[in-house]
């Protein structure tokens, strides 16, 4: 990313003026230094009135105005600098790491060395359609990569995003088998306690995975009949649920309720329990506690 820098040089004929300088690379990790006028010293006659003169070119010189281009690797490390940093991005942990995954396996190998401009909507399609992964994967894909042209335009290293002519459909190849009632009770008399009530917690609540993990016993509210999804697990990191939606209240089956009180009975740390005893890591879809 250019920032340049602003000097006052003297001419044979004529007033000093003031230039514009700044480097960049090519393709072979050549520095190659350039230069701009920006005008004489009789229009601009100090250097803190040239430099905002040169703040307004620093973004038509960034978007590829005389050679200085952007690459997609540039504009992905720019990307992850200012929206992806720990602890300061209105994203979920899991979007990050998602947003990280698929930017290091997918996007940077095939287009990192590509100069924005040179990044073609046929030719990103053809690339999707060709990818051995599932149809909502190349989705997320072609999303991130749409992304990232949004966020070089808003910082004005780009003038377009090519992205929205790119056609990549999410539709499974095939409908998700749904158990009927029948089969869920077939199911869940044949588990354990545990994975009974873990069970019968999804089939009742159609809560995610993550939300499901994150329920805490003061978030079961057994005499109004309530459950409050409020956190979220994943990979391990409690954060905040996924939508705003989720957060509502969800109704609790009374025989949701049951399985609940009987497997409390058998909890060795429940919200009575100091800080202290409580395990130091929460359930996991891998885990074997």
């Amino acid at each position: 990313m250019q920032q340049g820098s602003v000097i006052l040089t003297g001419r044979k004929f004529g007033p000093d003026v003031w230039q514009f300088r700044w480097s960049e690379k090519d393709r072979r990790g050549r520095r190659i230094y350039r230069k701009r006028v920006i005008g004489t010293v009789q229009q601009y006659p100090d250097a803190q009135t040239a430099r905002e003169v040169a703040a307004a070119m620093v973004g038509h010189i960034n978007a590829g105005s005389n050679g200085c281009r952007t690459t997609v690797e540039q504009i992905c490390e720019h990307f992850e600098q200012r929206e992806l940093r720990s602890g300061d991005s209105f994203r979920s942990f899991a979007t990050v790491k998602t947003y990280r995954g698929y930017i290091r396996k997918w996007i940077k190998p095939r287009w990192g060395s590509r100069y924005l401009d040179e990044v073609k909507a046929v030719d990103v399609e053809a690339w999707l359609r060709r990818l051995p992964i599932a149809r909502s994967s190349r989705a997320k894909i072609r999303s991130i990569l749409s992304i990232l042209f949004n966020h070089a335009c808003r910082y004005e290293l780009f003038d377009r995003n090519p992205m929205r002519f790119v056609r990549q459909g999410a539709k499974r190849r095939s409908a998700p088998n749904v158990l009927t009632a029948a089969e869920i009770k077939a199911l869940v008399d044949h588990l354990p306690l545990r994975e009974r009530t873990l069970v019968l917690l999804a089939a009742a609540t159609g809560s995610r995975q993550s939300e499901l993990f994150g329920l805490k016993w003061h978030d079961v509210d057994f005499k109004r009949g309530e459950l409050s999804v409020i956190r979220s697990i994943v990979f391990g990191v409690v954060g905040r649920c996924k939508t705003e939606s989720s957060q509502k209240p969800v109704p609790l089956h009374p025989l949701l309720g049951e399985a609940l009180l009987d497997w409390r009975k058998t909890c060795k740390f429940t919200e009575a329990d100091p800080p202290s005893m409580r395990p130091k890591l929460p359930y996991w879809r891998c885990s074997s506690r």
